[in-house]
């Protein structure tokens, strides 16, 4: 079964994320993922994407109620994955830009970040990172890019209070760039998306590899230990029982 709807556009090659009423992170989703991504980028046709989700949620994260009965290191396995996927979507050799139709949770928000441009609904839709709240942690990977994304300070708030900010907040802190009429959002992201295509190749590359290169050199030398950091605050005990009442109503 296929989760990710793609079309084009402009040269613009646009993913939504289509699985249920959440758009939940679990191993097939970001297989599929991954290897759109992989195709795009070796496909001269298309100069830039936007990443967006279908209905009410941009994602609502992990799957928590699905991972929550992996064995410990089938989780981590997919962990592996699913950090790979934001670190290569954060030194993908093309624009991305994340169209935040709704909610952006905890690992949806961590992709959004990822990207080089985040616009988000004017709607009711909330982007945090509230791990913190259900008793788990995050990534070294996911640190990195969010301090680069919003700076230091703004950061630990983000991390730390585990608040849901509305686009309103999340524009004034730099979580997003910009805030859209709901009905314009994708037009406007590809929009946002054709002019960055129009730029020249190995210029953006030579670019995003003087400003991210660093920082992704720093998340391949971190994500694996705090992969195992996660691992053991997800299965312990006071963790696992605050995990179990998470539910996803697809």
């Amino acid at each position: 079964m296929a989760y990710i709807d793609m079309t084009r556009k402009d040269g613009v090659a646009v993913l939504t994320l289509n699985r249920g009423k959440v758009n939940a992170f679990n191993d097939p989703v970001v297989k599929e993922l991954r290897t759109l991504l992989e195709g795009l980028a070796r496909d001269d046709s298309v100069g830039a994407l936007v990443l967006t989700g279908h209905g009410r949620f941009f994602s609502f994260g992990l799957d928590v109620p699905e991972l929550y009965l992996l064995p410990r290191e089938e989780f981590a396995a997919f962990l592996r994955a699913f950090t790979g996927l934001y670190t290569y979507i954060y030194t993908y050799p093309k624009a991305v830009m994340a169209a935040v139709n709704g909610h952006a949770i905890a690992g949806g928000c961590m992709v959004a970040i990822a990207c080089d441009m985040r616009l988000m609904a004017d709607g009711g839709g909330k982007i945090a990172i509230n791990e913190i709240t259900f008793g788990s942690t995050v990534f070294s990977g996911s640190t990195e890019i969010l301090r680069a994304c919003i700076g230091h300070r703004n950061a630990e708030t983000v991390m730390m209070s585990g608040a849901m900010f509305d686009p309103a907040q999340a524009l004034a802190i730099g979580l997003v760039d910009r805030v859209v009429p709901e009905e314009d959002l994708l037009t406007v992201a590809i929009e946002e998306a054709a002019t960055m295509a129009s730029r020249d190749p190995a210029a953006f590359q030579s670019m995003r590899s003087l400003l991210r290169g660093r920082i992704a050199e720093s998340i391949l030398s971190h994500e694996d230990d705090s992969i195992r950091e996660f691992v053991d605050i997800w299965y312990s005990p006071s963790t696992r029982e605050q995990l179990k009442k998470i539910v996803i109503r697809n």
